[in-house]
């Protein structure tokens, strides 16, 4: 979603900070990108410690996008879904449930690849939002993934 995230904040004058563990350097040289030092939820204490009210983080990890919730933060996950702080008991509870499965040794298929619509429904959502935020109202078209949708 990087190339979406660049994308749509562009139109939006607005910067964009992507925060890594050097072991996922990117070669990627548009937005900033903050380094952390590798280590159990070390990027997770980063965004945390650093996000404040009405920023923007992308995420999959739910208890992370639980916390930010709770700090003002808008979450959207890579499937363009914006979540809202009531969703989050039921969606940890199942994500508790999930793991208490895999300790027994029941694993899942886990979560289904990033469809191109899941792509545009991002792409979309992170336009709207970013509107709503910035009050300019100019939208582009995302035609990598409008034709083959």
């Amino acid at each position: 979603m990087k190339q979406e995230i660049l994308d749509v904040a562009h139109l939006f004058d607005t910067p964009v900070l992507f925060v890594a563990c050097y072991a996922h350097i990117s070669n990627n040289k548009r937005g900033e990108w903050v380094y952390i030092e590798q280590g159990h939820d070390s990027v997770d204490f980063y965004i945390f410690q650093h996000v404040q009210a009405g920023d923007i983080v992308v995420t999959q990890d739910m208890g992370l996008a639980s916390l930010l919730l709770k700090k003002e933060v808008h979450v959207l996950s890579p499937r363009g879904e914006l979540l809202e702080d009531y969703q989050m008991e039921s969606i940890l509870f199942t994500r508790y449930v999930s793991a208490k499965e895999r300790r027994t040794g029941h694993f899942s298929k886990g979560p289904k690849a990033l469809s191109k619509t899941d792509r545009h429904r991002f792409f979309e959502m992170l336009q709207k939002l970013l509107s709503n935020l910035t009050g300019k109202k100019e939208f582009i078209s995302n035609k990598k993934y409008d034709t083959e949708l």
